[in-house]
C-alpha cells in the first residue's frame, strides 16, 4: 500500500467489504443441514435463507446511500452493523425456517451498510493513486472471498455446526463495530453532509427512474445477478442431488467463481481498448450461449448431465457474468452525474429485487436436476441481453437533480 494511507483503516475496510460475500458463500455447505434440521414446507424452502438475504439487501441498499450523506458515514456504517448483528441473533437462536429466513433478510438489510457507506467512505478520503490503491486491493478481496468463504464454512459447520457460522458471523460484526467505534473517524464533516429529504429523495428518484436508458440497464443487471443468485440458492443441493458430491463442494463452488475473477481481471485490462458497451454486448451473448449450452446437454442427459460439461458451461456463464458486473454499473451511473450518490442506491436495490424475484420464482421449480438451473441462465442471458439492446437506443442525456 502506498506511503500515507493507513494500513489498519483498508483492512477494516477490506473486512467491511468482505462481509456480504461471506455472509452468502460461506453458508451454502450448511443449507442441507437446515432442511434436516426445520425441515421444508411450502412457501420457504432452504433456498431462501440465500435468495430472502438479497431481498433485504434491497432496503438497506435503498435506504443507507441518502443516510450515510445526512448522519455520517460512521453512523450510518455502525447502524448497519448493529442490524445486521440483530438479525445474526436471530438465526443463532432460531427454533423454525421461517424464523431463521427472518434473521436472514435483518441480516440483509443491515449487511447494506458495510456495502454503500464504506465505498462512500473510501471516496471521502482518498483521491488519484491513493483511490485507485485501495480499490484495487478491495477488487482483489472481491474475487478472492467468494472462492474460499465455502471452504471456511464448511469447516466451521464441520467443527460446530451451522448455527456456528451464524456465531462467526456474530463475532465479525462485533468486532468491525468495535474497530470503527475506537478507531475510525468520521470522514463526511457535517459541513458536507445532506439533510435527509424524503420529498427531494423522492422527486430525484422518479427523475432517474423516468430515465429509461437507466431503468432498463437496472432490469439487466437484476437478470444477471438473478442467475448467480439462482446458482447460489440451488448449487449446494444441486452437487449433492446429481453429484453426490458433498464434501468437495467448496472445490468446484471455487472453480466456478474463478470464472468471474478471471473476467473481472480480464475487463479491466480490456475495456479500456473496446469500450463498456461492446464488452457488455459480448457478456450477455456469452451468457445466452453458455445456458443455452447448459440447457440441451441438461435436456439430452435427462437432467443429469456428465460433471465436466457443466463445469464448462457453468465456467463460461460466470466468466460472462463477470465482464457484465464490471460494466453494467458504470453503464448506468453514466447518466447520473448530479444524482449519482441516490442513483447507485436504486441501481443496486433495484438490481436486487429483480434478481430476487428472478431466483425465487425460478427456483421454487428445482426439481434436483440441471435443467432449471440451465433454463435460468439462459433465460437471465435472453432476457439482459433484449433489454441492453432496448436501453442502447434510449438518449445519453444527464439527469437533473431537484434541490
Amino acid at each position: 500500500m502506498s506511503p500515507g494511507v493507513p494500513r489498519g483503516r483498508i483492512v477494516l475496510y477490506a473486512l467491511l467489504t468482505a462481509l456480504t460475500a461471506v455472509s452468502i458463500d460461506a453458508l451454502l455447505p450448511g443449507l442441507r443441514d437446515i432442511g434436516v434440521e426445520f425441515g421444508a414446507a411450502p412457501p420457504f424452502s432452504t433456498q431462501h435463507v440465500v435468495s430472502l438475504f438479497i431481498f433485504g439487501m434491497v432496503f438497506g441498499e435503498l435506504a443507507l446511500g441518502p443516510i450515510s450523506d445526512a448522519i455520517g458515514r460512521k453512523r450510518a456504517l455502525v447502524a448497519g452493523l448493529g442490524v445486521y448483528a440483530i438479525g445474526t441473533l436471530i438465526g443463532l437462536f432460531a427454533s423454525s425456517l421461517e424464523v431463521l429466513i427472518l434473521g436472514r433478510v435483518l441480516q440483509g438489510v443491515g449487511v447494506a451498510g458495510p456495502k454503500i457507506a464504506t465505498r462512500a467512505m473510501i471516496r471521502d478520503q482518498f483521491e488519484g493513486e491513493a483511490m485507485a490503491r485501495v480499490m484495487s486491493f478491495l477488487f482483489s478481496l472481491y474475487i478472492l472471498v467468494p472462492m474460499i468463504a465455502p471452504a471456511m464454512g464448511q469447516g466451521v459447520i464441520a467443527l460446530g455446526g451451522w448455527r456456528a457460522m451464524f456465531a462467526v458471523y456474530l463475532g465479525l460484526a462485533v468486532l468491525m463495530g468495535a474497530w470503527l467505534i475506537w478507531r475510525q473517524p468520521e470522514t463526511l464533516p457535517p459541513g458536507r453532509r445532506i439533510p435527509f429529504r424524503p420529498r427531494i429523495l423522492f422527486a430525484n428518484g422518479v427523475r432517474i427512474l423516468a430515465n429509461w436508458r437507466v431503468t432498463l440497464l437496472i432490469a439487466a443487471t437484476g437478470f444477471v445477478f438473478g442467475a448467480q443468485l439462482l446458482y447460489l440458492s440451488v448449487a449446494a443441493d444441486l452437487f449433492a442431488d446429481v453429484y453426490e458430491v458433498r464434501e468437495s463442494f467448496p472445490f468446484y463452488f471455487a472453480l466456478l467463481a474463478g470464472g468471474v475473477g478471471l473476467a473481472s481481471y480480464l475487463n479491466a485490462h480490456l475495456v479500456g481498448r473496446f469500450g463498456m458497451d461492446a464488452m457488455a454486448r459480448f457478456g450477455f451473448l456469452g451468457l445466452t450461449l453458455a445456458g443455452l449450452s447448459m440447457l440441451a446437454v441438461s435436456v439430452a442427459f435427462g437432467g443429469r448431465p456428465p460433471l465436466v460439461p457443466l463445469l464448462a458451461f457453468g465456467f463460461a456463464a460466470f466468466f460472462s457474468i463477470g465482464i457484465l458486473f464490471g460494466n453494467l454499473n458504470a453503464m448506468a451511473m453514466r447518466s447520473l452525474g448530479e444524482v449519482a450518490g441516490l442513483g447507485a442506491s436504486l441501481i443496486a436495490s433495484g438490481s436486487s429485487l429483480v434478481a430476487t424475484l428472478f431466483a425465487v420464482g425460478l427456483g421454487a421449480f428445482y426439481d434436483g436436476t440441471v435443467t432449471v438451473l440451465a433454463g435460468g441462465i439462459f433465460l437471465a442471458g435472453i432476457a439482459s441481453l433484449l433489454l441492453g439492446a432496448l436501453s442502447a437506443r434510449g438518449r445519453d442525456g444527464n439527469v437533473a437533480a431537484v434541490r
